[in-house]
Order: C-alpha cells, then sequence, then structure tokens
C-alpha cells in the first residue's frame, strides 16, 4: 500500500493529499487501522480484490495516470530536468501574494462583470513606468490591472455593492475555490505594515478620484484598505501553483473539477499578465519566455503555461525591477530547455524537449511491443496491453497486426484471444492485401486458418466478397 501511495502515485505526478483521491486513501487508511488492531491481519499486504475496492472510487484518475495519459505523462524524467535548474525547497511555506493578487482580483470582476463595463475604467496597455507611477493613460485611466493605480480601481469594481467584510470574504472563497481548497489565509501583519507605508498608494487614489477614476459614490478610504488586505493575503507555492494550473486549464480547477472563471475571463487575464505582469521587466520577460506570468515583491513568481500547466516560485531576494531574481532566472532556464515559449510552435525554430510528446512517441513503440508480443506468443503480455486499454489493432508501417503475426507463426490462443476478447477484425489487411487467414493459409497453420475462417463468416459486419473467397480457400486443398 505504502508502494502504491508515496512511489507509483507520485512517480506519475499525484500527491497523496490530492483531493481527488480521497476515498482511496481513506480506504487504504481503514484497512491499515484494521491491520493494525488485528493480529492475525497481515501487516502493509492487501490481496487483489481488496486493491480494487479500495481504488474503484477513483479508478479514472488513477487509470489515466498509470497509463500516462496526463498532459505531461513522463512525469518523473520531467521532474528531473526540473531539480537541474531548480531547488524545490519549501513549498508549504505561507507568503503574501503582493501583486500577485492583482491579476486574480482582475479575473474574478471580469469573472462578475463584462470586459466593457471594467475597462470603462482601467486601460489594456503596459505603462512604460514604475508600477507605482503617479500617472494615467491617454484616457485618464489607469493604464492596466497589473500596476497599483490599476489594481486599486479595480479593487473599487470588485463586489462593489457589499460591505468591506463581505468582499474580503467573497475574495478569499473565490481564491480557495482556485486552489482547490488548498491553504490561503491572511496575514495582519503584512496589512498593517501596507496600510502604515501607504503614502504613494493614498496620494494614487486622490489623484483618480480628482480625474474621475472610479464608479460614482466610491468611498476612496474603504478601497484602499480593501486593497492592502487583498495584498495581505497568503497562500504556499503548493497552493499558489493550483491557482496557476486552474488559469492554465482555462478557469476549471485541476484539483476539484469546479469551474471558477470562465474562460473569456481567463483569456484577458493571461493576455494582460502575458504583456504588464512583470513590472518594467514585462517586455523583456514577454521576449525571453514569452508566457503569462505576475510577480509580488515578498519574492513569489505566478507562471502560466496555457493547457499544460501552473508554476509558483518563492525566492525573495529581488532584482532592481521587483522580481525575484532565482525566479525569474528559473523561467528563463525552462523555455530554454522545454518547448514552452509562445512561439516554440513555429516552423525551423530550435528544437527543444516537448514534455507533452510522449502520445506520438508511444504510439510507435505500442505497436512495437503488441507486435514483438504477438510474434513470440506473449500471452501474457497481450492481455497486460489489452487492460491497459491498448489498441490492440495497431499496425506498423506495412499495416501488419498482432492478429497477422500471430497467424503467421500459428500462436492459436493468441489468435483466439484477438478475435474473442479483444475484438479485432478478421478482415484486417496489410499493404499487400493479405489478411491474418490468408498468412496462417500461407505457412501451414490449418487449425489457425479454421478458427480465423469461421471468423470471417459469423462476423455480423462481414464484407461478402471475401467471405466467398474465404470459403473457396477452405476448401481448396
Amino acid at each position: 500500500m505504502e508502494d502504491f501511495e508515496d512511489k507509483i502515485l507520485s512517480e506519475t505526478g499525484l500527491r497523496n493529499s490530492d483531493p481527488r483521491l480521497k476515498e482511496t486513501m481513506d480506504n487504504f487508511h481503514d484497512i491499515e487501522m484494521k491491520q493494525l488492531h488485528d493480529e492475525h491481519e497481515l501487516r502493509g499486504y492487501i490481496t487483489r480484490d481488496t486493491f480494487k475496492e479500495c481504488v474503484t472510487d477513483n479508478i479514472t484518475l488513477i487509470s489515466k495516470a498509470l497509463k500516462n495519459q496526463f498532459i505531461i505523462p513522463e512525469w518523473t524524467p520531467f521532474c528531473e530536468n526540473i531539480r537541474e535548474m531548480f531547488s524545490l525547497g519549501d513549498t508549504q511555506v505561507p507568503f503574501s501574494l503582493q501583486s500577485i493578487v492583482k491579476p486574480l482580483s482582475y479575473a474574478l470582476v471580469l469573472n462578475d462583470l463584462t470586459p466593457e463595463v471594467v475597462h470603462k475604467y482601467v486601460g489594456q496597455e503596459p505603462s512604460g513606468k514604475s508600477f507605482n507611477e503617479l500617472t494615467l493613460d491617454y484616457q485618464n485611466k489607469p493604464h492596466n490591472p497589473m500596476i497599483n493605480s490599476g489594481a486599486i480601481v479595480v479593487s473599487s469594481l470588485l463586489k462593489k455593492e457589499l460591505n468591506i467584510a463581505d468582499r474580503f470574504d467573497y475574495t478569499m472563497e473565490q481564491l480557495k475555490r482556485l486552489t482547490g481548497g488548498e491553504h490561503v489565509s491572511f496575514n495582519n501583519s503584512v496589512y498593517l505594515s501596507e496600510r502604515a507605508t501607504a503614502d504613494r498608494n493614498f496620494a494614487l487614489g486622490y489623484y483618480m478620484r480628482e480625474n474621475k477614476c472610479f464608479p460614482d459614490d466610491v468611498d476612496l478610504h474603504e478601497v484602499l484598505e480593501f486593497y492592502f488586505q487583498l495584498c495581505s493575503i497568503e497562500t504556499t507555492c503548493e497552493s499558489g501553483a493550483v491557482i496557476a494550473a486552474t488559469l492554465a486549464n482555462g478557469g476549471i480547477c485541476p484539483m476539484t473539477g469546479e469551474k471558477v472563471l470562465c474562460a473569456e475571463a481567463v483569456r484577458n487575464t493571461l493576455s494582460l499578465m502575458h504583456s504588464c505582469g512583470m513590472y518594467d521587466y514585462s517586455g523583456q520577460f514577454a521576449f525571453t519566455v514569452g508566457l503569462p506570468a505576475k510577480s509580488g515583491v515578498a519574492g513569489g513568481v505566478m507562471l502560466v503555461v496555457p493547457n499544460v500547466m501552473g508554476i509558483f516560485l518563492y525566492a525573495p531576494p529581488l532584482d532592481k525591477w521587483g522580481n525575484s531574481c532565482k525566479g525569474v532566472q528559473f523561467c528563463k532556464n525552462l523555455v530554454s530547455k522545454f518547448n514552452f515559449h509562445n512561439y516554440d510552435n513555429l516552423k525551423f525554430t530550435q528544437r527543444k524537449i516537448d514534455p507533452r510528446g510522449r502520445a506520438t512517441e508511444s504510439k510507435a513503440q505500442d505497436v512495437v511491443n503488441l507486435l514483438f508480443s504477438a510474434y513470440n506468443g506473449d500471452v501474457t503480455a497481450m492481455r497486460r496491453y489489452s487492460l491497459l486499454g491498448m489498441d490492440m489493432s495497431l499496425a506498423d508501417y506495412d499495416g501488419r497486426t498482432a492478429l497477422h503475426l500471430a497467424a503467421a507463426e500459428g500462436h492459436l490462443t493468441i489468435v483466439k484471444f484477438l478475435l474473442e476478447k479483444c475484438d479485432v477484425s478478421p478482415f484486417l489487411e496489410d499493404r499487400w492485401k493479405c489478411t491474418p487467414f490468408d498468412d496462417a493459409k500461407k505457412f501451414g497453420h490449418t487449425e489457425t486458418a479454421e478458427i480465423l475462417g469461421k471468423a470471417m463468416t459469423s462476423d455480423p459486419d462481414k464484407d461478402t466478397s471475401k467471405m466467398t473467397s474465404v470459403f473457396r480457400s477452405l476448401h481448396s486443398d
């Protein structure tokens, strides 16, 4: 049980604490408790039937994991590559989000309102200036939601009909959903520090109020208090990675399957993260890394690889732009090794590792394994491939299938298994228009040929022209 939980599942990228495995883990725990209290029970071991009962509730996820059907199927080699460029460290230490909360509050507002409403008050362009610059765009709006002025305006739009306490509770609840129920908390010390050193943000607030940047009837002091609270929300690298993965997954939390954000809100958020998410280094980051990201002055970086994964980094030493030095370097190293850059899919670009690429390579290897086992009469291997959900009709370049090779070698047991248990069609033809029946007859395996001939005559989708040919061939000797 421990090997299954600690080794086999972890090698696929699943954690024991994954809520999608709760029922299976609870079942294993119950059995362990029973073994501890019953001296007649053999500890640490279970029967095959008991194991099947334990995993039944989560069999779909476990099956995908063991069949290497996740987005990154070869998880262990991928992690080894990551370890070469980055120290994994204390992934469960909480730290404040700071500016990383900006794209999240923006996404929540977009999810609640329309982009047209939101962008009446805040722009979409990189500012070209410092994140806390006392400036507005040509329409007298904050340049974008990723700088302080824009984030303050976005805060004024987030559930503005509620009082400040309910607005904060709502935001915490939504962030909790984004993490799939994992760690999200509030650091009051950080909040008090934010409020005590907020002269520039207060100046921004008054400047924007003078230029009518806020909706009507907005209480500026309440909005700023709310903004300071949002920046003081804490998470961990593990929980932050789930948030990033939810964005990568189009707003559906991969841990719970819950749709937290609409796809349009995620698309717009990732677009602005790509162009404005890394302070004054945003343009250079977009050029070298080519992925949406957002940093915070606490030392965090949230990186999103759309449709693949979310990554969360925490390393407090900052560069002159306010980004994590190690975090930025890791992102550069990541795209230098893997083809994750937004434009790595162009023709004639440098060849890099594609961790998603096993699907094609696996199919070729599956064909080799399947045909080799059929040729050698390895029934056990054939049964295993079938249980793993492999297409037992896979063919090589010449159209030769496992049924062709088993027929040619006279492996009657495998021929029957493929026909009766795997529903492989007896009418499959190779590039020379030969069926498995033709191969069995050619190499003198009469009994095998008779089995294949009967299958061809009894097939409900039988081809009558081939059926006539079979009858003639069977009775010509």
